[in-house]
């Protein structure tokens, strides 16, 4: 297998263009061509600076998760800091672990961000939703969001073997005309469920809100999580979001 290293946007579209497979950390990949071989060409973007950013509002496909730091917001720092163990952060990548996994623990913290997705492609680089990137597998380049006011993340404890430990994850949005945006995301039995919500009145009201949509689709496990970590979040101080 030939291993390409593009330092430039131009160098990994001809790569794209002459059929070279792109990888991440590789973490996922590898036991699968073992088994099934390898390709002729693969691709890796952790040469390329733009896919190695890491900033308030930008992160980039080929960091590995143990270089997530404090720049990003807390959400998808401690989701990070949650994926496999220490051996597997350092060579795991943000774009293998949201594109190439099943579990995608990153996905639920980019969610409630409202993520937008950089992608390359033969023809260049565009930007556009995560759903069409996780639909079609699209090649990642990077994450960009707006920051929020305060976010919050919790995995559950796993049982060695056991099924994908259940995540939430949350993050209050200033809004227009000062009404705040509670964004909202589960991870339950390998399903990704997000909902929104303008926020007004209680936590509770606002819960109501949340249930109304895909969340009461939740075991009852998820949902008492999900109040107990919209409670907290709409706690802090500062956050003021009943508007």
């Amino acid at each position: 297998m030939l291993l390409r290293l593009p330092s430039s946007v131009s160098e990994a579209q001809e790569c794209l263009t002459e059929g070279a497979v792109p990888i991440g950390g590789a973490t996922l990949v590898w036991a699968t061509w073992q088994r099934d071989g390898f390709p002729d060409h693969a691709m890796s973007l952790r040469d390329l600076p733009e896919a190695n950013t890491i900033g308030h509002e930008s992160l980039g496909a080929a960091v590995v998760l143990n270089r997530i730091d404090d720049r990003v917001p807390e959400v998808l720092r401690r989701a990070a800091a949650g994926v496999g163990t220490g051996a597997v952060r350092r060579t795991a990548t943000v774009g293998g672990n949201i594109v190439g996994s099943t579990l995608r623990c990153l996905l639920p913290a980019a969610l409630v961000l409202d993520a937008r997705a950089v992608i390359l492609e033969p023809e260049g680089v565009t930007e556009t939703d995560l759903a069409e990137v996780l639909a079609k597998r699209q090649l990642l380049l990077s994450l960009r969001w707006r920051t929020p006011v305060t976010s919050s993340y919790h995995k559950a404890a796993a049982e060695p073997g056991g099924p994908s430990p259940l995540v939430v994850a949350a993050a209050l949005h200033a809004g227009d005309g000062g009404r705040a945006r509670l964004r909202v995301a589960v991870r339950s039995d390998d399903e990704v469920f997000s909902e929104s919500t303008v926020c007004h009145g209680g936590s509770e009201e606002i819960l109501r809100t949340l249930r109304d949509g895909s969340f009461g689709r939740l075991p009852a496990t998820a949902w008492e999580l999900v109040g107990r970590q919209v409670t907290d979040l709409l706690a802090r101080p500062g956050t003021s979001a009943a508007g």
